[in-house]
């Protein structure tokens, strides 16, 4: 495994969100943080199906993603929304992430976690089913969010916002 880094940002897309991501990265490193991006565009998992996937079958790569993602105490998901919801490369990414383990949320309890989308449309549904989502999982969501675009640009000092937010929150210990 890499050297520990202070926050990961994962990317739903590989797209505008994933420009997104780079901005945060970009904001971190100017803040002198250790981060990386996780583009889920490029990591090969199966759609999961629990006739078929259970706790026997994890995929390599959900397994040493999930330890990576244990070693980092702040994220930033950057996700489109879909359909007026979560896209589904960051649903599946989530379902696997939650049958991995023997408590389904083992991974999210406490977890600080900020979130923001590009998104062709409005964009809130997204980030409200995301914050649905990772509440019941147990993680600490950032109050603020990010929402941009076509219409609402990115702004470089909501970025930097949000991730000085972020670092003031604690990975609570359960």
């Amino acid at each position: 495994m890499t050297d520990s880094k202070d926050l990961i940002i994962i990317s739903a897309s590989c797209g505008k969100n994933l420009e997104l991501s780079q901005k945060f990265l970009d904001k971190s490193n100017e803040l002198k943080l250790s981060a990386e991006i996780l583009d889920l565009t490029t990591v090969d998992i199966p759609l999961f199906n629990p006739r078929i996937h259970n706790k026997e079958n994890i995929p390599i790569e959900i397994i040493e993603i999930k330890k990576k993602l244990f070693s980092i105490e702040k994220w930033i998901i950057c996700a489109p929304e879909y359909n007026g919801s979560i896209p589904p490369i960051l649903s599946n990414f989530i379902a696997w992430l939650s049958v991995s383990g023997d408590d389904f949320r083992n991974l999210f309890n406490g977890q600080p976690i900020a979130i923001a989308t590009f998104s062709g449309g409005v964009g809130l549904e997204l980030l409200t089913s995301l914050r649905i989502q990772l509440v019941h999982l147990g993680s600490q969501v950032l109050g603020r969010q990010l929402l941009s675009s076509f219409s609402k640009p990115i702004e470089t000092k909501t970025i930097e916002d949000i991730i000085k937010r972020l670092f003031q929150m604690k990975k609570l210990k359960i």
